[in-house]
């Protein structure tokens, strides 16, 4: 059975069970709900969802604070703080500090990255000198240039005897441009053993974990480390900076006739909006379009000659405006032809701000999904939409933007 595909779990959850939260199996469709809710028997229209917000960058955490004594990259009031425990001699530690590289470059201005070097004493036979070489380098302010360096190039030196790593570490030292001489000699001082040895034994207090330990807004993060699911995370939390503590207020009128038309990259779709049918569901929808929460968003999920399906601001297919909507499921109403438009839910009453538009009969959604409009023109544009349907742990380009959703009310 095909089912529209949204999680809407909480994003304490997803920290823990990403796998759950990322949508996309095999089959080309709606998948299995998330979340089911418990259906009242006389639901209200609308509920803000009762969850706690996505953590901030300074939530308190069991492990140490960030402070003024960390290697930090980023803004100070970044929205997402990843800290990370790497050995930089671990291959995981290497591939996890080029994906932070990519969300530093991608999000310069929301995510922020500390890096806390715990090296894997008795495991590897050069992750002492490496804590140490790096140490030295932030003496001359070139700890990152350092950091990085040893990540990318750890296949240069791996497998290195330790006395010849030292002499690979200060011909890097000098291509960076430090003072050799200083750097050779801070490498081995009791200053920056020391503090080696201080960090790993702060560390070493939490218990023995794995690297790269993880901690994204101070929550342990155990989930898939591939660019995709940590940009997924990335962007739901600068979601939460949207998103609505309340519903919105009812204004619809039923004897209204309310028209959206779908600014898209491709052209125009002018829909039809039925708000003596779905009211409560219609009101949502004009209400977060005229909000501008539709704008320069993407088509997250297209599926050729079946659906294709958008109003996630994140681009991820898990976000919702921070309140549901009621199901209003009407006999009458069928997806028995192309070109009918209805909210995704995850279960009874939980409809949020996706949307789909049938690109052909679609009956085993019957029943299932509110139906609030029908596209009165331009079908041959969504017919052109790229082809999208995100896998997890598989990169998927961009799909073709909503630019805006305009309404017209008469």
């Amino acid at each position: 059975m095909r089912r529209l595909q949204i999680s809407l779990l909480p994003f304490s959850l997803c920290l823990l069970l990403l796998a759950a939260c990322t949508s996309a199996p095999a089959t080309p469709a709606p998948a299995n709900p998330t979340v089911t809710l418990i259906p009242q028997a006389a639901a209200p229209p609308c509920d803000s969802i009762p969850t706690a917000p996505t953590p901030a960058a300074d939530a308190p955490s069991l492990i140490p604070p960030v402070s003024a004594a960390d290697h930090i990259r980023g803004r100070e009031d970044a929205a997402v703080t990843f800290l990370v425990y790497g050995d930089l001699q671990d291959g995981t530690s290497a591939l996890f500090a080029g994906v932070m590289q990519r969300l530093i470059t991608d999000y310069p201005n929301d995510v922020r990255y500390v890096s806390r070097v715990f090296p894997l004493v008795g495991r590897n036979d050069k992750a002492l000198l490496a804590a140490q070489a790096v140490e030295a380098a932030s003496r001359q302010g070139k700890f990152w240039e350092m950091h990085d360096l040893l990540y990318a190039q750890q296949a240069n030196w791996v497998n290195l005897p330790p006395e010849d790593f030292e002499q690979w570490s200060a011909a890097q030292a000098s291509a960076l441009g430090m003072d050799v001489e200083r750097y050779q000699a801070e490498v081995k001082s009791e200053a920056v053993i020391q503090q080696v040895q201080d960090n790993f034994e702060t560390a070493r207090q939490f218990g023995p974990f794995a690297v790269p330990l993880i901690l994204i807004n101070s929550e342990i993060y155990l989930g898939p480390q591939d660019y995709g699911s940590l940009r997924d995370i990335v962007e739901l939390i600068l979601l939460g900076r949207r998103q609505f503590t309340e519903c919105p207020p009812f204004f619809v009128e039923k004897t209204r006739q309310y028209l959206a038309t779908l600014h898209t990259e491709k052209g125009d779709v002018v829909i039809q909006l039925f708000a003596d049918k779905a009211p409560f569901t219609v009101n949502s929808f004009v209400f977060l379009a005229r909000s501008g929460w539709y704008d320069n968003i993407t088509f997250h999920r297209v599926i050729p000659d079946l659906y294709v399906q958008t109003g996630d601001p994140s681009g991820t297919g898990k976000g919702t405006p921070g309140y549901y909507v009621m199901t209003e499921i009407l006999p009458d109403l069928k997806f028995d032809k192309p070109g009918m438009v209805a909210m995704v839910n995850s279960g009874p009453d939980t409809s949020g701000s996706q949307f789909f538009i049938t690109l052909a009969p679609a009956p085993e959604f019957d029943g299932r999904y509110t139906i609030f409009g029908e596209v009165l023109s331009g079908m041959e544009v969504l017919r052109m939409l790229t082809p999208r349907n995100a896998q997890p742990g598989v990169e998927t380009l961009p799909g073709d933007k909503l630019l805006s959703i305009e309404i017209e009310e008469k």
